[in-house]
């Protein structure tokens, strides 16, 4: 195989790739982007209560402050699906991929 052989199956692969590894889902990158939804009433970067509350460390604590249960993956997208108090649902303005991204970003933070 040439050297130019070779860079057009690299160009291929490498292209034909790309929207596919752009779609996966759990991307904290895109959910950073998904989370500028919810920065007008939650910090990303301080647990200090903005108009909810600071989301920094969310999972490491040992509790959610708004239901006292423990940060699970299933407890936080109950919240962001359903909404609670002041905070409205996401299950039907966020696609599922846009909710996983979102989880993958805040278990980053």
């Amino acid at each position: 195989m040439t050297k130019a052989h070779f860079s057009a199956i690299f160009l291929v692969v490498a292209v034909g790739s790309g929207p596919a590894l752009a779609q996966k889902p759990n991307s904290a990158a895109r959910g950073k982007i998904v989370f500028a939804r919810c920065a007008g009433c939650h910090s990303a970067d301080s647990v200090d209560r903005k108009g909810g509350p600071g989301l920094k460390g969310l999972f490491k604590r040992g509790k959610l402050e708004s239901t006292g249960q423990p940060p699970t993956t299933a407890n936080v997208l109950k919240i962001i699906n359903e909404g609670r108090s002041a905070m409205p649902p996401y299950k039907n303005s966020l696609n599922a991929t846009e909710r996983a991204d979102l989880l993958a970003y805040l278990r980053s933070l």
